[in-house]
């Protein structure tokens, strides 16, 4: 993936020339694909966060020429609420790249990525839980950009409060493993993310999913519940924002894998 800083060091290394250098920082900054979109190529080294392709509003033809883009400057790319539809434009039109789905149809997480891209661990650990197993293509989203950031990923799936003891043994493990912060999907009631609150001692991001019955059955009632916990320590994103709850966290494990590197070379 490029950066500033590998141009900036390919450049010290004398494998550029200042002009390609400069070349290639513009192209950083912004990147057009016809008139289709202007691409953030630079948005990880400015607030790191890389670029991620929104594919429920886009048609496929349109899809696939800004994933060629980007993974032919970054070497990946990650799009959400992809369809099979989509999916099948990119695995049929786009050479020389592997792509990964999780997900269901509509809620489809797809990573692209060239042949010689490799995932480069940065450090922090972050946590995912599910209160369902409906909230696992939401999940999905989270686990995508996480891992992307260069941060770890330990993840427990059907774990409410509809069987509390399901609780137990993935507290214990989050408080044992050294987590930086938490990311906990809930629909129906929209509890599990106060539960966890009051148990752990790191951040929790709270992701109210449209699942449910009736009246506030589409993650309004837990969007209501989340914002009105009592518990401290819990922020929440909106309805479904599994890729906005994942980023936060990552953003928080990678502050603090930073302050700890700080602390070992003083």
């Amino acid at each position: 993936m490029k950066t500033t800083r590998s141009i900036l060091e390919s450049l010290a290394a004398r494998e550029i020339s200042v002009e390609e250098a400069e070349k290639k920082l513009l192209m950083l900054s912004l990147a057009k694909v016809e008139e289709l979109a202007v691409l953030d190529l630079g948005r990880a080294d400015r607030a790191g966060v890389p670029e991620v392709i929104y594919g429920q509003t886009k048609e496929p033809d349109q899809l696939v020429r800004i994933v060629e883009r980007i993974v032919e400057f970054h070497g990946v790319a990650l799009i959400t609420r992809a369809n099979k539809e989509k999916v099948e434009a990119i695995k049929s039109k786009l050479e020389n790249v592997e792509v990964s789905v999780t997900g269901k149809e509509g809620i489809m997480t797809v990573l692209v990525k060239s042949e010689e891209w490799t995932p480069k661990p940065v450090g922090g650990k972050v946590a995912i839980m599910t209160a369902g197993t409906s909230d696992i293509p939401y999940a999905r989203e989270a686990e995508a950009i996480i891992q992307l950031m260069g941060v770890e990923v330990m993840t427990f799936i059907d774990v409410g409060i509809a069987g509390i003891h399901r609780l137990v043994e993935p507290i214990k493990a989050i408080n044992e493993g050294d987590v930086d912060a938490v990311v906990v999907l809930a629909g129906m009631e929209g509890a599990l993310p106060t539960v966890v609150a009051s148990l752990v001692d790191v951040p929790v991001i709270g992701v109210p999913i449209p699942t449910g019955y009736g009246h506030g059955g589409l993650g309004e009632t837990a969007l209501s519940s989340m914002l009105q916990s009592c518990a401290p320590g819990l922020a929440v994103v909106n309805i479904g924002n599994g890729l906005g709850a994942g980023a936060i966290a990552a953003l928080i494990a990678l502050r603090c894998q930073k302050r700890a590197d700080s602390k070992d070379d003083s």
